[in-house]
């Protein structure tokens, strides 16, 4: 399992006083829980403390303690923010972490291998599930009870009903 999970993604800049446009990687309202998300620099990961939180169509605009000028964030465009695991929110039954899916063994009813979850497609409805078979050929399952019959995070197993029409 992973111990960061990532909750956004540094569009752009917004205005010139160091906040920051973010495309969220979870629910927008999360945010408004956060005191400090870590940003990755592309060297290391770098606590920035949480000053406030604003909306923007889909955006979360962040503006982050000690930072007040457009020049010491610019720089950061594209760069992806993380939370620790610890500081996630507590999931329902039956929801899981993107993050602890991605890689996952993906069996048939009975068992047989079928591929490796590769991507989640996060859409309207239901998320999809991007499963490369052993032909390297994508799959794509809709994450639903009739299709994904259980998710083993422990095991990293996740087993599946193929329904007709699929593939």
């Amino acid at each position: 399992m992973e111990d960061l999970l990532k909750v956004g993604v540094i569009t752009t800049t917004h205005g010139i006083r160091g906040e920051v446009k973010v495309y969220p990687t979870t629910d927008a309202d999360r945010f408004l829980d956060l005191e400090y998300v870590l940003l990755d620099t592309g060297r290391e990961k770098r606590k920035l403390e949480i000053e406030n939180v604003k909306y923007f169509k889909n955006l979360v605009i962040l503006k982050f303690r000690g930072i007040d000028n457009i020049n010491d964030i610019e720089m950061y465009k594209k760069r992806e923010l993380w939370i620790p695991r610890e500081e996630a929110q507590e999931l329902e039954e039956d929801e899981y972490y993107i993050a602890d899916l991605i890689g996952m063994d993906v069996v048939l009813e009975d068992g047989s291998k079928f591929g490796t979850l590769k991507d989640v497609m996060e859409t309207g409805a239901n998320d999809v599930y991007v499963v490369e078979d052993a032909k390297g050929e994508e799959i794509l399952l809709p994450a639903i009870r009739e299709c994904i019959l259980d998710v083993d995070v422990e095991k990293n197993i996740m087993t599946i009903h193929l329904m007709k029409g699929l593939i």
